[in-house]
């Protein structure tokens, strides 16, 4: 039991443009409220007697808040002197998977831990992925093209059984995507930094062997965080070693795919199709050449994001990292900051 109440500052943002979230409709689903907090202190009763907070937006109270504050649940924060802003602060919840907006992390300061959504984004993005594979598959891309012109054409298909899917980054999206895609008797290759088996994989390879497994895949789906190791990763030259008429998908982070070269690959027909649901900046500038390349759908950062529970699933991952500290135990989801993820 804590002596005193830990002090829990939730810092909303108004949805804007190089923010997040982007949009309107993304600031319903992402805002943590008074009722969606309750709620939350309803299904953990120990630690909601232990705890005050403060819901907030964007930076209208946030330096007089972080004075007295122990935990920051946010998207984002203003890094400067932050020991001397919030002398109290223990813990921070990164309210997203990605912690690249705040790299590099040589500002956190010594006793205060940097945790994330990892986990929320699981169910809701491996069913992502595996429609994405069944709708390249199937040549959606194309076929969707055609109804706009009116034109008919059969295109045909086989099954996705016995086809490879690679994935680049099998964490808890890549890795959910990729147990879906083998049910349907697909063989998954998984890239990961560590190169740990992970169940429905046949096998999980570290980035040294990547260009030696991408000529193989029919599809490639990228789901890696951006840092210094993934940026860049899909490349023009790398693209050059995939099979023609692949399908690539990324769910990860722009930065990951040399989008440039892929719009050149589409326009002269290399792949059969790409699903694309990150880009730089957000929302997509309409000036972007991304919106009329063939057979490439625009999908508007929407595939991992469960519209109806992400902040419930959110305050979970909160709450139960309070009761671990509370009761003295390690935190769960902490991000490496060396490693920017």
């Amino acid at each position: 039991m804590v002596k005193n109440k830990l002090r829990i500052h939730i810092k909303n943002n108004h949805a804007s443009q190089g923010t997040f979230p982007p949009t309107k409709e993304g600031e319903k689903v992402f805002t943590i409220t008074e009722e969606r907090f309750l709620a939350a202190c309803e299904r953990h009763p120990f630690v909601a007697d232990q705890v005050d907070t403060f819901i907030d937006w964007d930076l209208d109270n946030f330096i007089k808040s972080m004075k007295t504050t122990d935990v920051l649940v946010a998207w984002d924060l203003p890094t400067g002197n932050l020991s001397k802003v919030a002398p109290r602060l223990k813990m921070i919840h990164i309210i997203g998977a990605g912690v690249e907006h705040l790299c590099p992390m040589n500002w956190v300061p010594e006793g205060v831990t940097v945790v994330n959504n990892r986990g929320v984004h699981a169910a809701k993005g491996g069913q992502f992925g595996l429609m994405s594979v069944l709708m390249l598959n199937s040549r959606i891309p194309t076929i969707l093209k055609n109804q706009q012109r009116a034109h008919w054409e059969s295109i045909y298909s086989s099954p996705v059984d016995s086809k490879i899917l690679l994935v680049i980054g099998v964490g808890n999206i890549g890795g959910a995507a990729g147990k879906q895609c083998a049910r349907l008797g697909m063989e998954v290759i998984g890239i990961s930094r560590h190169g740990n088996p992970v169940s429905g994989f046949s096998q999980v390879l570290t980035p040294d062997y990547f260009e030696q497994v991408l000529p193989k895949a029919d599809f490639v789906l990228m789901a890696t965080p951006l840092t210094p190791e993934t940026k860049n990763m899909l490349d023009r030259r790398k693209q050059s070693l995939m099979k023609s008429g692949a399908g690539i998908i990324n769910v990860g982070r722009a930065g990951t795919i040399d989008y440039n070269a892929l719009v050149d690959n589409l326009n002269l027909g290399n792949f059969s199709g790409a699903i694309i649901d990150v880009f730089d900046p957000e929302p997509l500038p309409p000036e972007s050449p991304l919106w009329n390349t063939p057979n490439l759908l625009v999908m508007p950062h929407i595939s991992a994001d469960d519209g109806d529970t992400y902040v419930e699933k959110t305050l979970d991952l909160v709450f139960k990292n309070l009761e671990r500290y509370i009761k003295g135990q390690d935190f769960k989801n902490v991000v490496r900051p060396e490693l920017g993820y």
